[in-house]
């Protein structure tokens, strides 16, 4: 059964229209300084006091720029605290560059792998058509930057630091995507034409040198070893001639990033609580450890935060940030736009609902790095973001509880603040959610 708009239709919505005198206001207003700017609630800013009772000490954020590498930011601004912090070196600031570079690269590998793996299914297949439609970005996951940095160590800044490229990866997206593609449809063509497994190894690496070079030329070449000579905040100095990045990381760096478990929230019907799970495909590195997730109610994961941060530990967390948020102001406001009073609708759907139909995503990550709590429970956190200091406090922004519990989908705790029933459900084996699940 169809039904069209007609006149009459249209007569009755304009009659309906003209009957509030007050619709012809919000017309004007709205279309005079937009939605958002109509409709902000300006009592929910007085939550924002920008003072917290719980914070670890950190210092100048980083600036992702226009890339979407805010996962790796936020690991390495995760990693660098504990450096920072045991070295009195506030400001330091590891290279986001350098691992860049090697994901770009591996993630190349992992996308070739994933072609022969499916090439005999057919074009319009969804696994295959999943696969090509991204076949290489710089968005990720935090289990990306552990097998990244698990695998090649870490640098300061100044020894690779950012370029042309690595600050706008619109072009290299575009340009490695292509070549990608072009890549992988000859090597579908070679395994259904039954070239031997030997004669596909080759032809693979001779594809990843070329994905080298592209990635030499934009980023620059990464080094073997560097030259260690730091200066702290009391003018100490911190040097070692000549240093690997994996010696780096382990005489420097006693985090252990396998003592860290991601937590999800996920409050889809589909999904159960208390239930470890992994995205088919998911991955960056081929070989690296399994990107996977244990779901639980979103008390739990407040809970375990302050918990987190209580021991002076922050914490790297995915959210969607594109909702009820201020970038330039830095607010995260469950209730900063109240369009819904604005327009008199009910646009309001539940996080899971939100999730099954694609409202949802989890679009960024950050770190929290401070908490207030008012008779033991939080009001309000203190995120650092990794889009420069002309954003928010200084580059640093405030939560409110109410942002938290509507959008923020998964934190990274260390194993020691879980029970051990949440450690034997972490241990279990994962169910395995297809590609294109909501959380992917």
């Amino acid at each position: 059964m169809t039904k069209e708009i007609n006149k009459e239709i249209l007569a009755d919505f304009r009659k309906n229209l003209n009957q509030d005198a007050t619709n012809n206001v919000l017309k004007n207003s709205v279309a005079q300084v937009g939605i958002y700017k109509a409709s902000e609630n300006p009592e929910a800013k007085t939550l924002l006091n920008p003072s917290f009772n719980i914070t670890v000490d950190t210092g100048k954020v980083s600036n992702q720029k226009h890339s979407g590498r805010c996962w790796l930011f936020a690991a390495l601004n995760t990693l660098r605290t504990e450096f920072a912090l045991k070295n009195n070196l506030k400001d330091f600031e590891l290279s986001q560059n350098y691992l860049s570079f090697y994901d770009r690269l591996e993630k190349s590998n992992h996308f070739y792998q994933a072609v022969i793996a499916t090439a005999d299914l057919p074009i319009d297949d969804r696994k295959v058509n999943n696969i090509f439609s991204s076949p290489n970005g710089d968005g990720g996951f935090w289990r990306y930057a552990a097998n990244l940095i698990e695998k090649y160590g870490v640098v300061p800044s100044y020894v690779m630091p950012e370029t042309a490229a690595s600050d706008n990866t619109t072009e290299f997206n575009d340009v490695l995507g292509k070549l990608l593609r072009k890549n992988g449809i000859e090597l579908r063509h070679l395994v259904q034409e039954g070239l031997s497994e030997k004669k596909i190894n080759q032809r693979v690496e001779e594809m990843l040198s070329e994905v080298y070079r592209l990635c030499v030329y934009s980023f620059g070449l990464p080094p073997k070893k560097f030259e260690l000579s730091l200066q702290n905040d009391n003018g100490k100095l911190i040097e070692e001639n000549s240093i690997t990045p994996k010696e780096f990381l382990k005489r420097y760096f006693t985090m252990d990033l396998n003592d860290y478990a991601i937590i999800e929230n996920s409050p889809q019907k589909s999904k159960r609580y208390h239930q470890v799970y992994t995205i088919e495909g998911t991955g960056n590195v081929v070989g690296g450890a399994v990107d996977k997730f244990l779901n639980l109610p979103i008390d739990r994961l407040k809970e375990l935060s302050v918990e987190q941060l209580k021991g002076n530990d922050t914490i790297w967390f995915g959210n969607d940030v594109s909702e009820e948020s201020d970038r330039k102001k830095g607010y995260l406001l469950g209730d900063l736009y109240q369009y819904d009073q604005l327009f008199g609708i009910d646009s309001q759907v539940e996080k899971g609902l939100r999730l099954d139909y694609k409202q949802a995503a989890v679009s960024h990550a950050m770190t929290i790095t401070g908490v207030n709590l008012v008779n033991g429970e939080p009001n309000r956190w203190k995120v650092e973001n990794s889009w420069g200091q002309a954003n928010g406090e200084n580059g640093y922004f405030m939560m409110d509880q109410k942002w938290f519990e509507d959008y923020v989908y998964e934190v990274i705790i260390n194993k020691k603040y879980l029970t051990n029933q949440e450690l034997n459900e972490y241990d279990q084996e994962p169910v395995v959610l297809p590609a294109w699940d909501s959380l992917s």
